[in-house]
């Protein structure tokens, strides 16, 4: 099972990108942040993707998740749902059985810190109750944390910026010990320059000067059974990359 996770920065912008990534990697399962549209400022040939069961889930201008399934793998509409703490439109789910996959925009914190470590709080909240009910979790996104230190480049390193500071570093790792893998760093565990994100100037992009904020998290052991979870610095025009797991089929 191929599942990709994806912060668009505007799914208007990034319409034509997000079909040559379908069609390039045909996933089964569609992770999108920051789409910054309502339902009905989807481009047209989006609203509902050609093979998949699709959910856009924004306001105009601003933040939006979706989340889509291929018609192929899944033949039942997957059931859509958004958690209580379901923030500015940051975070739907689909469940198929035990199995509940999510798109997560995590607030970035800047103008409401707050805010963020409400919606992180809840976060570890959700997982901990899924686990104890025996769901299994495939949660993807943009978690706007980096999990370690080595997950910022070295210039750009600051534990007192949002998004390095020991509370949410604490929190994040708080979340994965209800037993979540992080694949990203299982696959590349020795790899320093494993970044999804890239500030939109002096070239950063280019440099792999970077953070690594965008996840798959995935319950074990099932993510015993994932065989490769690789980001993509080269594709697109977002200031994210897209990053791409392959699951095994069955928890």
């Amino acid at each position: 099972m191929k599942v990709v996770t994806w912060n668009v920065n505007g799914i208007r912008a990034r319409e034509a990108q997000l079909l040559e990534l379908l069609a390039n990697e045909k996933p089964d399962v569609v992770c999108l942040q920051e789409i910054k549209a309502a339902p009905d400022q989807i481009p047209p040939a989006l609203v509902e993707l050609p093979g998949y069961w699709s959910y856009w889930h924004g306001e105009k201008g601003y933040s939006g998740v979706a989340l889509h399934f291929a018609k192929s793998r899944f033949p039942a509409r997957p059931e859509y749902f958004h958690p209580e703490f379901d923030h500015e439109h940051r975070i739907v789910c689909g469940r198929i059985g035990p199995r509940v996959f999510a798109s997560i925009y995590v607030p970035n914190g800047g103008k409401d810190f707050a805010a963020k470590q409400r919606f992180l709080d809840a976060m570890d909240l959700f997982v901990k109750g899924a686990h104890g009910k025996g769901d299994q979790l495939v949660l993807c996104g943009d978690y706007n944390v980096a999990r370690e230190r080595r997950d910022v480049h070295p210039s750009l390193q600051k534990e007192q910026e949002i998004g390095q500071t020991p509370g949410e570093r604490a929190k994040f790792a708080e979340i994965l010990g209800h037993g979540l893998r992080d694949l990203g760093r299982h696959f590349a565990p020795d790899d320093d320059r494993l970044f999804t994100w890239w500030a939109p100037w002096r070239n950063l992009r280019q440099k792999n000067v970077g953070w690594r904020l965008d996840y798959v998290l995935v319950t074990e052991p099932w993510a015993d059974k994932a065989t490769s979870c690789v980001a993509s610095r080269e594709f697109g025009t977002s200031d994210h990359g897209p990053v791409t797991a392959i699951l095994g089929d069955e928890p």
